[in-house]
């Protein structure tokens, strides 16, 4: 039976102190957990531990090194949610123009071009929950001028509004046979849809990590994106192995190519590398990157005159 109490914070202080955890400074740490809960920082100080069964930590190891962890997880956050962003709005303007033009207006709400009927009412009924939320004065113009009209929105109107999660399914969801399916992946240089889908499901992912402010740092993450043999674009050389597919740095890979294609001269590599640069402490294989990631062509930056 669960039987712990909770602690004040002066309590949650004396027993990180007592497990062996260097706190120099009593009133940042207090500052900090008035903040930061004990709970959502335990996950950054977790590695720091020698016996994780008693949370006894190693020698030396300091809360604030923890808290620069946390911050650390927090820009990175904020970094990979601007790449998201650009990745999302590109995604969803390529859906509704090649799928609009290649079927009709209201195709994301023809069941019969996906593949999975249950999955596709699943996310049709996500969409209309946020176009019910919805406050933008778009939509409710299109419903007051067309009452009569049963069905949602043009894709142009319904899907401005969803999701980058419901964006990656509809997409997923095609039929394989569907030509824009193959267009949208040849514009990223992903070859086809088999790929592309994989990387979307993944970076949807970590969008809600995001979103939701969760932990990226040394966490392994659910989704592994399926890999090119011969991307046609810039890549890494050394690519991680089946094991480490679940790390973010493959992950971040993923983006960074996407981004490419979308805007050739994003900064998203010097970004990254002043964030690590920032924070020195912060062990980079726990994200698993590798050693000579910065000069992996995929992460060199591209010159502008």
């Amino acid at each position: 039976m669960f039987d712990k109490k909770a602690l004040t914070i002066d309590e949650q202080i004396n027993q990180l102190f007592d497990r062996g955890l260097l706190i120099d400074d009593l009133d940042f740490a207090r500052e900090t957990l008035s903040h930061v809960s004990y709970f959502r920082l335990a996950g950054y100080w977790w590695s720091m531990q020698s016996d994780k069964k008693n949370h006894i930590f190693k020698i030396d190891s300091k809360f604030s090194d923890a808290v620069a962890l946390y911050n650390f997880d927090t820009e990175l956050r904020n970094l990979l949610f601007e790449v998201v962003e650009k990745i999302e709005i590109s995604l969803r303007t390529k859906l509704i123009y090649y799928c609009s033009i290649e079927f009709d207006s209201w195709w994301f709400q023809n069941t019969s071009l996906f593949i999975d009927t249950a999955a596709i009412i699943r996310t049709l009924s996500s969409i209309e929950e946020e176009i019910e939320r919805s406050k933008e004065i778009f939509i409710k113009e299109h419903f007051k001028k067309h009452k009569d009209d049963l069905r949602f929105p043009p894709a142009w109107k319904t899907l401005e509004l969803t999701s980058f999660g419901s964006l990656s399914k509809l997409y997923g969801n095609l039929h394989n046979n569907i030509k824009s399916k193959d267009l949208i992946a040849e514009d990223y240089k992903t070859v086809n849809h088999t790929y592309l889908k994989s990387w979307l499901m993944t970076i949807a992912q970590i969008r809600n990590f995001c979103a939701h402010h969760s932990r990226l740092w040394n966490k392994n993450l659910p989704g592994r994106p399926k890999l090119l043999s011969n991307p046609p674009s810039k890549w890494i050389s050394n690519v991680p192995k089946e094991n480490e597919l679940d790390r973010l740095y493959i992950h971040l890979c993923c983006m960074r190519y996407l981004l490419n294609e979308i805007l050739p001269t994003n900064t998203f590599s010097n970004k990254l590398s002043e964030l690590l640069k920032k924070y020195p402490s912060v062990d980079e294989n726990a994200l698993g990157m590798k050693t000579d990631w910065r000069n992996e062509p995929l992460w060199l930056d591209i010159k502008t005159t």
